[in-house]
């Protein structure tokens, strides 16, 4: 028997166990089971997980569980990341705290440190997806750095090499000088400020800018061609003109992309230090010159401010300029944003640096038996559908992002991640004498001695972009370890000796969330196409982003804001979490969480232990009074049929990842229809075994999204020993439809619920016994039938049905199909203290109205006040008018 309440804390450990004791989420790759494969996008291996994670699990697993109960073989490859970027920003930050810095320790050790603080974070990973109930195969479980994976990484850089994609260059780089590193575009987040901004005299012209300590070498006056203003200027055209340091010669550049509307419309360029006067200088074939060095102080170009940081030489650089009469003026409160690395939080700074890129426009790439490049193929798969976006309006999106891809800097400049597979030599040359730029591109580290010279080789000291190695996940995760030992095996070798990358790639779905479809969903595709000739998902599901109750982001410099879910877990249970992220939760969109919540789902998740508690005691108690299918009423009918009609809608919804909706289905079904009313009509004449195997349906279609307390009830329903992970997902029986029978229990519940609402309408005591009449229509049979539930569950003492006709003293509701319900007020209440609190009742809602529709006839608060505070005044007009109607129409 089960007991008086659910335990989550002593029952969710001890249910994963004998999961995992089991071999339940293990997949079989020698089956003939249709394959069903997630890849669980990796955490950062920096230990601990937030709620963003926490959604990613719940709705995977929902995915998984699913499929593995439609007999498929699922497959969920769980894992880490060994995010080379934000690790090292720990860790740097470790010996900072200590007063040191990696150099002080070397590579070697920063490594090994690391190495040390990177297992200890896994394991504690690990245990929080357990603790959410990730049903993954943890005898898969891959990490971005292992030998294996590393062997991928490695190979897919020398194929890329081979066929020219990747090459080396000097171009222009996000360089952040806290970290000593360059970060792609999509980790440079923009942040909002209010600096200075100065128009300067250049010559004959005025110019804008925030930044004057760039302007030492600015030697390029550009303005757009069409701008009439400047129309006697002409492109090429010099002038010399006064300057920080004295005297320059100034070149007129015209562009197209300068905006006329813009403060002058004339700008000075620093294509060394700004991405878009990068291309203006690409375009113009324009010098470029470096001003800033890479820890961000200024180069001897400046003169006396050499050697200064930017934020004390900005206002030097001002003074001397206003001192020579060239500062026009200054606006103190200019608004513009500024480029932080997301993953360090320094300022970026452009540089032009020597780097490794992927040429995103070579077409190379064999497709479809064209010959494209990575940006067209990337182009192809979504806009044939071989890969589909959920929701659509993400796809645009993918197209503006893709559409403006430049190639990728895949090198940085940290110690922790991918080393560039690159080795060079000190003494080899090309045949015109220059420097050779490497001497081997290999997957092997070559010996130390360079054969051709004898020279010692060392390796290229950058390691690739996290997001390099991330981009190969699909697929990488899935090739055997010891097909990647035999060095002299090609990456074709490798994939063809990988029985899980044959069974299981393509996979089927990719979940992660919308803010990274550009850093990792799109790299996914970039790489996976290329190197395996597939897509790496067939569709892609992007949750939001979890807010605060009042649509807050969450963040960890705001803790009030946010929420462990290791926290939640211990106090409401990881099914009531899991509930309360994913209700409500539609794809692509922002939703809101707070313990109210959390805890409503926990309520729900104590109403289905009840009433599974209900059904058991009722089936011990009719043991061997089975009821013969001749002998069924209409509630038995009824419920049988709206099983089916639930499984229907539960799969359909599953299979078109309509989760929110599904939840949302299954929760009314149980709360509302199966506890509040098949239960207790069960109570008069119930069917214990039906009752029994409508629980098992139901713990069967909400096990995916409950699985703790599912499978800790089925251990008390179930006949043999069997595990509810393991069962097979419900089929529907056509033959047990009967929307007659549903139709019916319908009219049935209208009737109860409305006496219900006229009792507590009217003011009338729950104890007292009520005088009823039903004018019944076309339903005269069925409610003369259901008489005895219409007066138990309505408490009523006299039930009349009847041909229509007027009363009097009475409240009334008219319901479809023809039934008018009256409720017979005297003798249950004091119809003039009645009338009077109407009355009082009906004046100040009248008043209440009238506040409310001045309110939103202030044009001042409709136009100013939050979207959302408007639209509640709204909904609260609507209701009291609503109540008003009702009130008036009980006074007669």
């Amino acid at each position: 028997m089960l007991p008086k309440a659910y335990d989550p804390q002593a029952t969710e450990d001890r249910i994963y166990a004998m999961w995992e004791d089991a071999k339940a989420f293990q997949a079989d790759r020698d089956s003939d089971k249709e394959a069903f494969t997630i890849s669980m996008p990796p955490p950062n291996a920096t230990g601990q997980l937030h709620l963003g994670h926490a959604v990613m699990l719940a709705l995977e697993d929902i995915f998984i569980r699913f499929q593995r109960m439609r007999g498929k073989e699922a497959l969920w490859v769980p894992g880490t990341d060994h995010a080379a970027i934000a690790v090292n920003a720990v860790i740097e930050r470790k010996l900072a705290e200590e007063g040191k810095s990696k150099w002080d320790i070397g590579r070697e050790k920063f490594l090994e440190m690391t190495k040390e603080f990177v297992e200890k974070s896994k394991d504690r990973i690990r245990s929080q997806m357990r603790k959410m109930g990730s049903s993954c195969d943890w005898s898969r479980e891959r990490y971005t750095f292992e030998d294996s994976l590393s062997r991928i990484v490695k190979e897919v850089f020398v194929k890329m090499s081979n066929d020219r994609l990747i090459y080396r260059g000097n171009r222009i780089v996000n360089w952040d000088p806290k970290l000593h590193t360059n970060v792609s575009d999509d980790e440079v987040e923009w942040e909002d400020c209010t600096d200075p901004f100065y128009t300067f005299q250049y010559g004959p012209f005025q110019i804008g800018t925030v930044r004057p300590e760039t302007k030492f070498g600015d030697k390029y006056v550009v303005m757009h061609p069409d701008d009439k203003r400047y129309v006697k200027y002409k492109h090429g055209d010099t002038f010399e003109c006064e300057w920080i340091n004295g005297k320059i010669t100034a070149t007129i550049i015209k562009d197209a992309s300068v905006d006329p509307e813009m403060g002058t419309g004339v700008m000075t360029i620093t294509p060394w230090h700004s991405q878009v006067d990068y291309d203006i200088a690409e375009r113009h074939d324009l010098d470029k010159e470096q001003i800033i060095d890479f820890d961000g102080n200024l180069l001897e170009i400046a003169g006396e401010f050499a050697g200064m940081p930017i934020a004390k030489a900005r206002p030097k650089i001002v003074e001397k300029l206003e001192a020579k009469g060239l500062l026009v003026k200054t606006d103190e409160k200019y608004k513009h944003t500024v480029a932080r690395n997301s993953r360090g939080g320094g300022m970026i700074e452009p540089q032009i640096r020597l780097q490794w890129f992927v040429d995103v426009n070579k077409q190379v790439v064999p497709w479809k038996g064209k010959t494209m490049s990575l940006k067209e193929v990337m182009l192809d798969v979504v806009h044939s559908k071989d890969i589909t976006i959920i929701p659509e309006k993400y796809e645009k999106v993918y197209f503006h992002w893709i559409d403006n891809l430049r190639d990728w800097c895949i090198s940085r400049q940290i110690w922790w991640g991918h080393q560039v597979p690159v080795y060079y030599c000190t003494q080899c040359k090309n045949e015109d004498g220059s420097p050779m730029d490497f001497c081997y591109i290999s997957p092997e580290v070559p010996s130390k001695i360079h054969e051709a010279c004898g020279s010692p080789i060392e390796q290229d000291p950058d390691t690739l972009d996290t997001w390099f190695s991330s981009a190969l996940w699909t697929w990488s995760t899935l090739v055997d370890p010891e097909a990647t030992k035999d060095l002299s095996a090609t990456l074709e070798d490798i994939l063809e000796r990988s029985p899980d990358f044959q069974k299981f790639h393509p996979t089927q779905v990719m979940e992660t969330g919308y803010d990274i479809i550009f850093f990792w969903v799109a790299r996914m595709i970039l790489m996976t196409t290329y190197a395996t000739g597939q897509v790496p998902f067939d569709t892609v599901y992007l949750h939001g982003m979890v807010r605060t109750r009042d649509g807050k982001k969450m963040s960890k410099s705001h803790p009030e804001t946010m929420i462990d879910p290791l926290d939640i877990i211990p106090k409401y249970g990881a099914d009531a979490l899991r509930l309360s992220m994913i209700v409500g939760q539609s794809p692509g969109n922002d939703s809101k969480l707070y313990e109210e919540k959390i805890a409503g789902y926990r309520n729900f998740v104590n109403k289905l232990w009840n009433a599974s508690r209900f059904v058991l005691i009722q089936r011990e108690g009719q043991e061997g009074k089975e009821r013969q299918k001749g002998q069924e009423g209409l509630v038995d009918r009824a419920l049988r049929s709206s099983l089916q009609t639930l499984i229907k809608d539960v799969t359909a919804g599953l299979e078109q990842y309509r989760l929110s909706e599904v939840g949302e289905r299954i929760y009314s079904f149980v709360w509302d229809y199966y506890c509040d009313w098949i239960l207790e009509l069960s109570k008069e004449d119930g069917n214990p075994e039906l009752l029994v195997a409508a629980l098992k349906v139901i713990l069967k279609l909400l096990h995916p999204y409950c699985p703790f307390v599912t499978e800790e009830i089925w251990s008390h329903v179930k006949e043999d020993d069997g595990l509810l992970i393991k069962e097979l997902w419900p089929e529907v029986d056509e033959g047990l439809v009967d929307t007659q029978a549903e139709a019916e229990l319908n009219v049935l519940i209208d009737v109860i619920s409305a006496v219900r609402r006229l009792r507590v309408d009217a003011g009338i005591a729950p104890a007292t016994k009520l005088t009823v009449t039903l004018n019944a229509g076309s339903h005269e049979a069925l409610l003369i039938a259901q008489e005895s539930h219409i007066k138990r569950l309505g408490r009523i003492e006299s039930l009349t049905v009847e041909p229509k006709k007027d009363y009097e003293n009475v409240v009334s509701e008219i319901l479809s199909g023809g039934i008018d319900v009256h409720v017979h007020l005297d003798g249950a209440v004091d119809l003039d203290k009645m009338k009077a609190d109407l009355e009082k009742e009906k004046e100040s809602t009248e008043k209440f109205i009238a506040v409310i529709e001045k309110k939103l006839g202030n044009e001042g608060f409709v136009k100013n006040a939050p979207k959302e505070v408007v639209e509640e005044e709204r909904k609260k007009l609507e209701e009291a008018k609503g109540r008003l109607e009702r009130i008036n129409e009980r006074l007669g």
